[in-house]
């Protein structure tokens, strides 16, 4: 018999497949028995899988999380506002789908990361697409500046994104990563939403101190603009914030805003001293 109390599911399942067998997102669940304390959706950037975030995804769900990761959006050649329509109602779709018999768990945070953390910051913009899901809280790790772009060869690619070995192996392993993407252009117009956003909604601006492709001045200016965001700067860290060496780190800072989020924005610790 299986031990409810002490068991757990931190597998990687796969949502139903399309007509070309491609499935659109990938769950992470957590403990088995353990009442779920948030919804979490993951979205990718440029190039990348939902296997990107498989460490990140069972890192969360360790702590009760339920974590889902869908595809990276698609801002290639065409009408950038037609691209941010299907996103929003891609991601809808999949906020939809993690609903229970108590419908999905709240807080609702999007999670987003590159282009990722683009379009989600974009849908929180005045005028915003109406399927888009309404979010308690985001994160937005790696948001790309406006003129930065990557170009070279995929070891080039690799340094801008990361020094951790283990993504690096992660990133060249997986077939269906698009190498070169950090060389596509992100339309002008995600990146004003993303930048000249005006929302309430709690966020967590994730930025590495060595990624050559963010405006560090740019972030500042935004979250110190919004009425309850928070900008927290990785030391040593590259474009890919979410999975470089740090990413224990950061993972705990992001589980540190979850629970936050469910105490009105009040940390559960606070130091009166330390050290360090």
């Amino acid at each position: 018999m299986t031990d409810r109390t002490s068991r757990t599911d931190l597998s990687d399942r796969a949502g139903p497949a399309d007509h070309t067998g491609h499935t659109d997102h990938t769950d992470h669940l957590g403990p088995v028995g353990l009442r779920t304390r948030a919804t979490v959706v993951v979205v990718p950037g440029r190039g990348e899988t939902r296997a990107t975030y498989a460490r990140l995804g069972a890192r969360l769900a360790a702590d009760a999380y339920r974590v889902r990761v869908v595809d990276a959006p698609d801002f290639g050649p065409g009408d950038p506002s037609a691209a941010s329509a299907r996103f929003a109602a891609r991601l809808a779709a999949a906020v939809d789908g993690t609903a229970a018999e108590d419908g999905t768990v709240r807080p609702l945070v999007l999670v987003g990361a590159d282009t990722g953390a683009a379009a989600v910051a974009a849908l929180l913009a005045p005028g915003a697409h109406p399927a888009a899901p309404a979010p308690d809280a985001v994160v937005l790790a790696g948001l790309p500046g406006r003129t930065a772009t990557a170009t070279g060869t995929w070891e080039d690619e690799l340094d801008v994104r990361t020094a951790c070995p283990v993504h690096r192996s992660t990133l060249t392993d997986d077939d269906r990563v698009r190498r070169g993407s950090l060389g596509d252009t992100v339309p002008d117009a995600l990146l004003d939403a993303a930048y000249g956003g005006a929302s309430a909604v709690p966020a967590l601006f994730l930025v590495g101190d060595a990624d050559p492709l963010a405006d560090l001045d740019a972030l500042l200016r935004t979250a110190t603009s919004l009425p309850r965001a928070r900008l927290s700067v990785v030391r040593g860290a590259h474009h890919d914030v979410l999975n470089d060496t740090q990413h224990r780190a950061v993972a705990a800072e992001i589980v540190s805003f979850l629970e936050a989020l469910r105490d009105a924005l009040v940390p559960a610790v606070a130091v009166r001293t330390s050290a360090w």
